[in-house]
């Protein structure tokens, strides 16, 4: 097949018919990675009937089975960053970019109310996606990040350097890593699926690692207790925790907070889809 328009269309059923959510978008993003363009050139090469990469096809089939678009181009939006991810790392997620936005908005209100380099602590950052979105929207912010990953950290380093924003990136345990106190913001987004439950999605269940999902716990809840804890530790009084959980887990992960007797203040959020998304606790 030569023509562009032609291939895409045929590549949009294709992945309709795999039950993939966005196949139109991702039918023209496969075609712009095998091109080298963006999608906007794309799209003009349909309507002037540009050729068909070689690439293409091998591209489509392998979407179709349901690799994660993410993993066959190499790259991830974030906030307005453009992140590499691949086999070994969690792929950020839209949702998680409204968790962040509501991070940036607590550091931001320490810059506001004096704190010159307000600190801020990402636990379980994966790819480095929220605290690097961090430092990009608060360039004073000095920002840590932890996860216990090899492979994660190892694309976490790549881009930060890749990016050139200035975060420490340590790989350990996030319950015990970082000698630090009186820290302004802790963010997380850290593993919360309950262990009995499996992800729909085949690009979730089968791509991101587990390390990355599983709650460890019939509830999702075992490790965000602990981050939980563990953020109780590094943060000042009045510090802010913002940590993502699951749909279900709007009523439980707040109630959890609440029982420690460390946090003055405990909400749940929602995020663009009115579901349940993050807790957003104050440290008492």
């Amino acid at each position: 097949m030569s023509d562009l328009r032609a291939a895409v269309r045929d590549a949009t059923q294709r992945l309709t018919d795999a039950g993939v959510a966005s196949p139109a978008h991702d039918a023209v993003a496969l075609a712009a990675h095998a091109l080298g363009v963006d999608s906007s050139e794309v799209r003009r090469l349909m309507i002037l009937g540009g050729p068909v990469p070689e690439a293409y096809a091998v591209l489509v089939a392998e979407r179709a089975s349901r690799v994660p678009l993410q993993h066959l181009t190499g790259r991830a939006w974030f906030r307005g960053l453009e992140l590499e991810v691949g086999p070994g790392v969690f792929v950020p997620r839209p949702e998680t970019e409204v968790v962040a936005g509501w991070a940036i908005d607590a550091v931001r209100a320490c810059v506001e109310s004096g704190v010159d380099e307000p600190v801020v602590v990402d636990l379980c950052t994966g790819s480095g996606a929220i605290a690097l979105a961090v430092k990009a929207e608060v360039p004073h912010a000095q920002v840590h990040a932890v996860e216990v990953s090899d492979l994660a950290v190892a694309w976490a380093r790549r881009n930060q350097e890749r990016l050139a924003l200035d975060v420490e990136i340590v790989q350990g345990d996030a319950i015990t890593s970082l000698d630090l106190r009186d820290v302004d913001v802790v963010v997380s987004n850290p593993p919360y699926i309950p262990t009995t439950a499996e992800p729909i999605d085949p690009e979730v269940r089968d791509h991101d690692p587990h390390v990355a999902l599983y709650g460890g716990s019939e509830d999702g809840l075992a490790i965000p207790r602990l981050i939980a804890a563990r953020a109780a530790g590094l943060l000042r009084a009045g510090g802010v925790l913002v940590m993502e959980h699951a749909d279900s887990q709007g009523e439980s992960l707040p109630a959890a907070l609440r029982a420690t007797g460390s946090w003055s203040h405990v909400e749940d959020r929602v995020d663009l889809n009115g579901r349940p998304r993050a807790t957003v606790a104050l440290r008492g």
